[in-house]
């Protein structure tokens, strides 16, 4: 008699690896390699790092629309290589000031996008305009490039532009990703005109090479942007066109706020780590949990001898277990049901200069709605905020709500040698704390790093594990809690997105991206 029991999860027998790469001349990494290009680009056209890392997320705005664009929000650090300190920029999303509570009726059902909250009447919090926030993306990137930069926007947003106008690549993945946001897409018309075809998502040829999906108005936009200057964005014609494309989406953003918006310039969070220094985005982002899982482990005295063992992982599940304690209780934030939809990119230029720049829309696709007469996605922010009022993370006039975003410089004797980060919503902390330490302390050689197992702890209550990891690895951390052996695989996605450079040598950048993160790439300038 035949003894055969199937698996209770889908076996994917392969293996799967990025390759990393190394430069004198510096590197960039970011989760599409059409945008690493671009700031491989500016660098070897005389560009630094920061000029790099904003022409790489403007062409993220063409290339990776579903995680990123010119209506989104996010955090960044800046290390100039001649400069001891480093800067915070705060860009993190902000709700209008005509925003109100009682414009989100609950239904007494739970929820169903990224995080558990009670239901709103039509979802209003997670797509169309009531679920925008400000755009603060392009803000903060020019911020970034008229502080620190060396080029002008006219010619950083060139690559942009050229990809832009190309269109979006139509492979398998695009379908992927499209076909996850189709059923919401389909509500909004410009949305579906543009990546829809009949309300379905498009599919690439079955044999021959993939086309481009155009992309309606952004290229005129960012031709806009480099002829106007990024602040016709907030205070010109673009930003009365978003005014009133808003509006029409029922929308409360004013011009006003538009016009007055900046961003927020400050110290990191500085954490020491042994002889190096551990500097985090300041705000209400993933940064001070990160800080205080670090602090939690640094107490904690094991030690990095040989590889990550079954009591390493246990001792940081235990600190992240109880870093994210404190944040549910102070904090507010709430365990998701959903990965989140966002992009990071690192970047080191040939001086040693690094930029952490972690950018999203928060769902895939933001919230739904392309803007008609711009040609972008709008962010969901909104879906940030618990919608029940007189809690710490509620909804509310101008505020800022609590987000996962983590993007991490580290220095040794004054110098950067360390820029990580991560995609991937409240995932993104575990993943960047345990690469972070695989190359630091450790010495793991970032590719070998990023192809190592890991664990996550996105909560107090459960611990998901990477499927390779040995017994003792599981039953260490059983001890802990509740435990979950899951696949790392393009989807589902049960682990963050991380990328990681390196230059401790103070000669030679390192670098590798996200290797289930099917078009990222790590790419050296000068090569």
């Amino acid at each position: 008699m035949i003894s055969f029991t199937p698996m209770a999860y889908p076996v994917h027998h392969w293996t799967v690896r990025k390759p990393a790469v190394e430069s004198r001349f510096g590197v960039v990494a970011s989760q599409v390699y059409d945008a690493s290009a671009a700031g491989v680009a500016v660098l070897e056209a005389g560009g630094n790092a920061v000029d790099a890392a904003v022409a790489t997320a403007f062409a993220l705005a063409a290339v990776e629309p579903w995680n990123s664009g010119l209506g989104g929000m996010g955090f960044a650090i800046v290390h100039p290589a001649s400069e001891p300190a480093v800067s915070s920029v705060n860009f993190g999303p902000v709700a209008p000031r005509a925003l109100r509570a009682e414009q989100f009726p609950l239904t007494g059902r739970p929820g169903s996008d990224l995080f558990p909250w009670p239901q709103v009447k039509d979802d209003l919090n997670a797509h169309g305009g009531l679920s925008f926030c400000l755009p603060t993306a392009v803000a903060g990137y020019a911020t970034m490039l008229e502080r620190w930069g060396t080029m002008p926007l006219s010619e950083v947003l060139q690559p942009a532009i050229s990809l832009a106008k190309r269109g979006l690549a139509q492979d398998w993945f695009t379908t992927l990703m499209l076909a996850q946001a189709a059923p919401l897409l389909r509500k909004y018309r410009a949305s579906s005109e543009i990546f829809l075809h009949d309300g379905l998502p498009p599919v690439p040829p079955y044999q021959g090479t993939p086309g481009f999906l155009p992309l309606g108005r952004l290229p005129d936009t960012l031709e806009r942007l480099a002829r106007a200057g990024w602040r016709d964005f907030y205070q010109g014609e673009v930003a009365r066109s978003i005014v009133r494309d808003t509006a029409d989406l029922g929308g409360v953003i004013s011009q006003e706020e538009l016009a007055s918006y900046q961003p927020e310039l400050g110290r990191t969070l500085d954490v020491p780590w042994g002889t190096s220094t551990v500097q985090l985005s300041s705000g209400l982002n993933a940064g001070p949990t990160l800080a205080e899982t670090l602090t939690y482990r640094n107490s904690a005295g094991i030690a990095y001898d040989g590889e990550p063992d079954a009591k390493w992982y246990a001792a940081l599940a235990t600190a992240m277990k109880g870093a994210y304690l404190r944040r549910l209780d102070l904090d507010g934030d709430s365990a998701p049901t959903n990965h989140g939809c966002t992009s990071h990119i690192n970047v080191c230029d040939a001086s040693g200069s690094m930029v952490a720049l972690t950018t999203t829309l928060l769902s895939s696709m933001g919230g739904r709605a392309v803007l008609p007469s711009t040609g972008f996605l709008m962010n969901n922010g909104v879906l940030w905020f618990d919608p029940r009022p007189g809690r710490p993370n509620s909804i509310g006039s101008g505020r800022r709500p609590l987000s996962n975003m983590c993007p991490v410089i580290v220095k040794s004797e004054g110098r950067p040698v360390i820029v990580c980060g991560a995609a991937g919503g409240r995932r993104i902390m575990a993943a960047v704390g345990q690469l972070l330490l695989f190359v630091n302390d450790f010495r793991i050689p970032v590719e070998d790093a990023a192809h190592l197992p890991r664990i996550d702890v996105s909560g107090s209550e459960k611990i998901s594990i990477d499927r390779r990891l040995g017994d003792d690895v599981v039953n260490a951390l059983r001890a802990i809690g509740d435990v979950e052996r899951v696949d790392h695989n393009v989807l589902p996605i049960n682990f963050a997105r991380p990328s990681i450079i390196e230059r401790l040598d103070g000669t030679v950048a390192r670098g590798v991206s996200d290797a289930f993160s099917p078009w990222s790439a790590a790419l050296g300038g000068g090569e």
